[in-house]
Parts: structure tokens; C-alpha cells; sequence
């Protein structure tokens, strides 16, 4: 009997709930910006967090709230901090000096993430956290602090009916804005360790049973993937992070991803992801040679895949990346 030194997440049978030519939004924690990068780079037409990374699931379900409604910002909205202006429902890297152009750069994004939630086929929810900041003055919780004293909120672990509350009206908001769109549900794996060992825990496990609960209404369009049990029971061993031993190696999300396909991409797109994915990396390569012959060969080489490529795909020819190439060369 052949002894087995690791047990292996069984993800079900293939759901068949993403085809090459889909639109995807993934919203929620970094791990979101992981999987969104490498269906980017299957050159899958992904939208990542439009508002920034999201860890909590009241902000999450803000974010979402805002993007269906397509809610615009306001300037009563922002405040001044560290030389940039922010809001507590946008991630910082949407604040700029100027207040106009932060406004219009937010409002930009809503809009675009509006009409991703509208055309998409696919939506991943990754919920990173259960503890929130409350921000004492308003009540609201907030997506990130923007280094404003600590003192300004209040910290607590959030419970899980209100969890799953957030959670369920989520869900349903979402139903009936895109009532095609199938919906995954996850836990990040990335282990939130500066408040301790013990309350990132138990902060998982509070956002696995609020998930496991609110599904119960939507589980004809809804779905768990166990990206978290992926990280900590099936590659369990510290060479899958990074040097931070907080976030996931590339080789663990690329594992992760393999088991995202395994389990939600239909058999006809499998090949198209797999030479997309190939054909991606040699659009990062600059040749590295002096030669302008050489180095327009290659050009050449390149335009005549990406053209391949869109002839046996016509629904790439949409693709902002492979635009450039042509436009390029």
C-alpha cells in the first residue's frame, strides 16, 4: 500500500462556470489581485477590485452596493491626509494631490466596475477579514484607514449574523442586478498575523461559517472554493510563502489557480487558456539585443502570433493588450 505524505482539497466535480470568452470581476482581499492577475494573463477579461483591495465583508458589501447603484463620489466624501485626498470606501491607491482629479479618477472606477457587474458572467467575492474599523465620528465602517490615528475608530471582530446579514443582502442585490452572473465565494489564504496567531484564527473561521450560512439562500448561483483549506491543508509547509511567511508563493497561487480551473473552467477553454497564458509571456519579453534587425524580427514574430491568435479567438480582438501590440507594430 503506497503510503500518502499530504492530503489534496477535493474541490467536487467541474462546474463549468467560466469559458475563455466570459467577463470576470473579482472583488475582495489581495488574494482577489492574485487570481485577477493570472486570468489577465490567460488574457481572460478580468476586473479587478475597481475600488482598491477589500478585506472585510461590510465593506465588500458596500463596494458592491455603490458599483450596482453606481453611486458616484462626492467632495464631501474625501478628506485630506498625508498630502493626498481619500476616501474610507477606496483603497489607497486612488488618492491623488488634487481633489478633482481624485474625484474624477473614484468616479471613473465605479463606473467601470458598474458596467463589468452588468456584462459579467463570473463574480469572485475573496473576504479577508472579519475584524472592521469603525470610524468613531460616523458610525460607518471603512475599507482602509488611510493611516489616520487609530484613535478615530473603534475595533472590534464583526459577528457573524452581522456577517452574514451583509452577506446575504449581498447575494441578493446581486441576483437581481445580473441575474446570468454565477458567483464564488472565498477565504483568502493570506494569514492576517499582526494581531496574532489566535484572532486570525478565529477570524477565519468566522468568515467560513458566515459564508457556509449565507449561501444557503443562493446555492443556484453561488459557490464556495476553498482557496484557504487549498493553502493550509494541502500545501501546508512554509516554502508556499513568501519571505513574509504572510502572503502565498508564486507556486502556491499558481497551484491555487490550477484548482480555480480544475474546478470552474469548461473543457473547450482549457487549451485557450493554456496558449494565451504562453503567448502572454512573450508579450512581457523585450528582446535584449542592440540589432534593429533583430529586434524587429521579433516585433514582426510577435504581431503574427497575436493575429494567430485573434483569427482562431475572434473575441480577443476586443483586447486592450493585444490592441496595443498591433497598434505598436
Amino acid at each position: 500500500m503506497q503510503m500518502e505524505f499530504r492530503t489534496t482539497v477535493k474541490t467536487g466535480e467541474n462546474r463549468g462556470w467560466l469559458h475563455h470568452s466570459d467577463s470576470v470581476v473579482l472583488l475582495g482581499s489581495c488574494f482577489s489581485d492574485n487570481i485577477g492577475a493570472k486570468m489577465q494573463g490567460a488574457l481572460i477579461h478580468a476586473t479587478v477590485n475597481p475600488m482598491g483591495t477589500l478585506y472585510n465583508p461590510m465593506s465588500i458589501g458596500c463596494s458592491v452596493r455603490r458599483l450596482i447603484d453606481n453611486e458616484p463620489v462626492a467632495g464631501r466624501d474625501l478628506f485630506m491626509q498625508g498630502g493626498v485626498w481619500n476616501s474610507y470606501d477606496f483603497h489607497s491607491r486612488h488618492s491623488l494631490p488634487d481633489k478633482q482629479a481624485t474625484i474624477d479618477r473614484m468616479n471613473q472606477r465605479i463606473e467601470q466596475g458598474h458596467e463589468a457587474l452588468k456584462q459579467a458572467q463570473l463574480l469572485t467575492v475573496t473576504l479577508g477579514t472579519a475584524i472592521v474599523y469603525r470610524l468613531k465620528a460616523t458610525g460607518e465602517v471603512v475599507a482602509n484607514c488611510h493611516k489616520v490615528p487609530q484613535h478615530e475608530f473603534e475595533r472590534r471582530m464583526a459577528s457573524t449574523d452581522e456577517m452574514v446579514s451583509e452577506l446575504d443582502t449581498m447575494l441578493t442585490r446581486l441576483h437581481e442586478f445580473n441575474p446570468d452572473l454565477h458567483i464564488i465565494l472565498t477565504v483568502s489564504p493570506i494569514r492576517h498575523i499582526a494581531d496574532g496567531l489566535d484572532t486570525n484564527s478565529l477570524s477565519k473561521a468566522l468568515l467560513r461559517v458566515a459564508i457556509h450560512e449565507a449561501m444557503g439562500r443562493h446555492r443556484d448561483y453561488c459557490d464556495y472554493f476553498p482557496a484557504y483549506e487549498i493553502m493550509l491543508d494541502d500545501l501546508r509547509d512554509y516554502r508556499f510563502y513568501t519571505s513574509d511567511m504572510v502572503h502565498p508563493s508564486d507556486v502556491a497561487v499558481e497551484y491555487i489557480w490550477q484548482a480555480f480551473q480544475a474546478t470552474y473552467l469548461d473543457d473547450r477553454s482549457a487549451l485557450a487558456v493554456a496558449r494565451c497564458e504562453r503567448i502572454h509571456k512573450r508579450l512581457q519579453h523585450r528582446p535584449m539585443s542592440a540589432n534593429h534587425e533583430t529586434v524587429a524580427r521579433f516585433n514582426a514574430d510577435t504581431a503574427s502570433v497575436v493575429r494567430n491568435l485573434i483569427k482562431e479567438y475572434p473575441y480577443l480582438e476586443q483586447n486592450p493588450e493585444l490592441q496595443k501590440v498591433l497598434e505598436r507594430l
